[in-house]
């Protein structure tokens, strides 16, 4: 009877332990979940809005700040290219990023790709993702873009950040100019588009990411990236590109590579208000080739812009 009544009673010890073993592993578990739950909030799925054609547009969010930036990438290339932008400014801000009609996963189906339409992918996109202030941010043709998509949504954006781009919205270009530009592309896309944008990586490049760049665009769908070229340059040829800005009553800041000349006074003259950083010895790919340089001269924008009175509340 002893014997049985002690092994009884390591029965019930057994029977404690296992249940407080199971209900510390339940207690992990519970734990581990909500640390993966949190970190798949942080980097969540891709997510998909139709634009207003009803065109498919990829995008995805990062980042828990109250504003929201949306950075819309280039001609012929697509959200990747923001990535350690995406790393650096997600830990402040609301960090949206997006893969334009045409371009990466977003649909194809457009016969052409204007600029206003780009910027209506930019407005399904910030009205779905953003919240509290918005700052639009534009490579390259990117600058026109988020000019578009600043028209469409009235007192939601706070700014614009262009990075690259906008250097002479007055820049003068006839239409023969414009098919001399096209024409190569058109004739052998893969090989004029690696000509058309060789000159725009510095010499000092690290060649593998020199050669990423050039097959990366110059795989990008031809009538696309020709259709998207001719919208975008026929602004210039139009003079539409300096009223569009005249359209926008937002400061807009420029952080550039010095490539090319900026036209400070040619864009003031249509823009609310317009500042250019540059950065020395940078190229037109500076989101890859220069990211910390780039990360901290958009971190110090950003701050710029939102210092500043919201549009509405007397401050343009």
């Amino acid at each position: 009877m002893m014997a049985s009544g002690r092994r009884a009673h390591g029965r019930k010890r057994g029977g404690a332990i296992t249940a407080g073993c199971g209900r510390r592993l339940a207690g992990t578990l519970l734990a581990l979940w909500l640390v993966l739950g949190a970190a798949a909030a942080q980097a969540a799925w891709p997510q998909v809005v139709a634009s207003k054609d009803g065109t498919p547009i990829s995008y995805e969010v990062r980042g828990p700040g109250e504003t929201t930036l949306v950075l819309v990438h280039g001609w012929s290339c697509d959200a990747r290219y923001w990535r350690a932008q995406v790393e650096a400014l997600s830990a402040t801000y609301r960090v949206v990023t997006l893969d334009l009609a045409g371009h990466g996963h977003s649909g194809a189906a457009r016969s052409r790709y204007t600029m206003q339409a780009f910027g209506e992918d930019v407005q399904a996109v910030t009205e779905a993702a953003a919240s509290g202030k918005v700052i639009l941010i534009g490579h390259s043709m990117g600058g026109v873009v988020i000019a578009e998509a600043a028209r469409l949504l009235p007192g939601r954006v706070q700014g614009l950040i262009g990075v690259d781009t906008l250097h002479n919205i007055e820049h003068p270009l006839t239409r023969e100019e414009l098919e001399q530009m096209a024409a190569p592309l058109r004739q052998d896309f893969p090989a004029g588009c690696r000509q058309f944008v060789q000159g725009m990586i510095g010499a000092g490049t690290e060649p593998a990411l020199r050669d990423w760049i050039l097959a990366d665009m110059a795989a990008a769908p031809p009538a696309v990236a020709i259709s998207a070229l001719n919208e975008m340059m026929s602004l210039y040829v139009t003079g539409d590109a300096a009223r569009l800005f005249e359209a926008v009553p937002l400061p807009v800041i420029a952080v550039n590579g010095d490539l090319w000349p900026i036209a400070d006074e040619a864009n003031r003259r249509h823009m609310a208000s317009f500042e250019a950083v540059v950065l020395k010895g940078a190229d037109h790919f500076l989101m890859l080739t220069r990211p910390d340089e780039l990360n901290a001269a958009l971190a110090q924008a950003v701050k710029d812009l939102l210092a500043r009175p919201a549009p509405g509340d007397g401050g343009q």
